[in-house]
């Protein structure tokens, strides 16, 4: 069977209000499953791709904070 995982995850948040999209990220980490760390990783390479050169700054500035503490 060939799932597309980018498609499926797009698929299962597509037309989610803001609370709902936050609640999915918030029990996909809460979980601490490593089977959640794929669909985060799509969320975030959507985020990334819709991002302004600004705000792309703005979150590798706040990674480098966090990821050096």
């Amino acid at each position: 069977m060939n799932i597309n995982l980018r498609n499926a995850v797009i698929h299962n948040v597509t037309g989610n209000s803001q609370a709902e999209l936050e609640d999915t990220i918030v029990d996909a980490i809460q979980s601490g499953e490593e089977k959640m760390l794929p669909g985060l990783g799509v969320l975030f390479e959507i985020i990334w791709q819709n991002a302004t050169e600004n705000d792309r700054k703005d979150m590798l500035h706040l990674l480098e904070n966090v990821l050096s503490r």
